[in-house]
């Protein structure tokens, strides 16, 4: 789901894209590389941006949501979207050298670990991104669904995972539920 176009910025971390694709919708071409990978799989391409008054209605027919959107308000609004239709979210996120992953089925929720837009937020568009982080990052979230759907293992559910690129280090800690969380409090 994206109504934007392939950048060439977006080349050096995202693996769906080929510089033949830039200008061309995000999505067709993301359906295209991801059906030209397994012509088995189904890639249904959402050309909108999810906000506020759309997100529950784009979220309901899905049993898992991935989102690696790196603004706040966009993050908030998938948060609340899944967490009124009941559907786990994968959140992932990148920034200059580090990354996180969490996974949120419920209590907590994504704002109970972020509560409102910090006032020094930073975007990729801002600060950059290591391509291999999105990767890393990436990959991690993939990890997440696939735990998931197979039900195998423990998902990072409640907890995050941080990675510090720069240092080649991990850890893991645990999300707190907010009582007075305006999303699932």
């Amino acid at each position: 789901m994206d109504a934007d176009t392939v950048g060439l910025s977006n080349l050096q971390r995202q693996v769906l894209y080929a510089a033949d694709d830039i200008g061309r919708p995000k999505v067709e071409a993301a359906a295209a590389r991801l059906t030209d990978l397994n012509a088995n799989v189904t890639v249904t391409p959402h050309p909108v941006m999810l906000k506020p008054d759309n997100a529950r209605a784009l979220v309901a027919g899905y049993d898992l949501v991935l989102d690696g959107t790196d603004d706040f308000a966009t993050r908030f609004a998938v948060n609340a979207a899944c967490v009124a239709e009941g559907k786990p979210l994968v959140s992932g996120a990148i920034g200059r050298w580090t990354g996180q992953v969490g996974v949120f089925t419920g209590k907590p929720c994504y704002q109970c670990l972020v509560s409102e837009t910090p006032p020094d937020a930073e975007t990729c568009a801002v600060v950059g991104v290591v391509g291999a982080l999105a990767g890393v990052v990436g990959s991690m979230m993939a990890l997440e669904a696939v735990k998931l759907i197979a039900g195998a293992g423990e998902p990072l559910t409640g907890r995050l995972w941080v990675y510090d690129g720069l240092a080649g280090d991990s850890r893991t800690v645990r999300i707190g539920a907010d009582p007075h969380c305006p999303v699932c409090g």
